[in-house]
């Protein structure tokens, strides 16, 4: 995966995010995205202080009426730029699709605050369920901004075409240049490291072995 390509996206969704306007002007500009509003990330930081449904409710005009519609303007922008390099890439502005939702799965967390204190969005390309397949991904809230692009979780058949590629004598060293290649900038980092132990059938004294242990492969930035 060429550095450009990782810069490129990086970049672009720099540029669509960081740019905070009021609701007004958004209104003005017929329904453009121009940036994420001053009340989307007024939301989120009172919501981190008052995780609770009972302010969720009496905020949830806000939630309705600014930080959904920034998700789908962002959404909706960002795919057709995104269709420029990946033309099947699938962006749908809804919850569920493009735009997770904002109710977190307590039932095994310890935390059982009912409200995410961020905003995601996935961008994907492939045959497989949501976040089996190749994807840009995209996180704010308040306090950071967090870009993730690649194949967070591979089906078990692309699991093991994968890790036969990392021992292969011709891919495995192509794929190690290209991610010592990204990984000449410090602002990308590689994920996603999921196993302590080398599959079994593998050599856990290859000079690839390392790479044998991610369940998922891609880069992530963060600031």
């Amino acid at each position: 995966m060429p550095n450009k390509y990782i810069e490129n996206v990086v970049l672009l969704i720099l540029f669509l995010s960081i740019n905070i306007i009021d609701q007004e002007n958004m209104m003005t500009s017929n329904l453009r995205f121009e940036g994420f509003s001053k009340q989307t990330i007024n939301f989120f930081k009172d919501l981190k202080n008052n995780n609770s449904k009972q302010w969720f409710e009496k905020n949830r005009e806000i939630f309705d009426n600014h930080v959904m519609l920034d998700s789908q303007l962002f959404v909706t922008a960002m795919g057709q730029k995104l269709e420029k390099i990946a033309p099947e890439i699938v962006a749908i502005p809804k919850t569920d699709k493009s735009i997770f939702r904002i109710h977190r799965d307590v039932r095994f967390s310890k935390d059982k605050s009912p409200y995410k204190t961020h905003l995601g969005m996935l961008f994907w390309e492939g045959p497989f369920k949501k976040m089996e397949n190749p994807g840009f991904y995209f996180h704010i809230e308040p306090s950071k901004l967090f870009l993730a692009v690649g194949m967070h979780m591979m089906p078990k058949n692309i699991l093991q075409m994968y890790r036969e590629s990392v021992v292969h004598k011709l891919h495995g060293p192509a794929l190690l240049m290209a991610i010592k290649n990204v990984e000449k900038s410090d602002d990308y980092k590689l994920g996603w490291k999921k196993y302590k132990q080398t599959p079994r059938g593998f050599d856990d004294t290859h000079p690839n072995a390392e790479y044998l242990l991610y369940g998922g492969i891609g880069f992530q930035y963060e600031e």
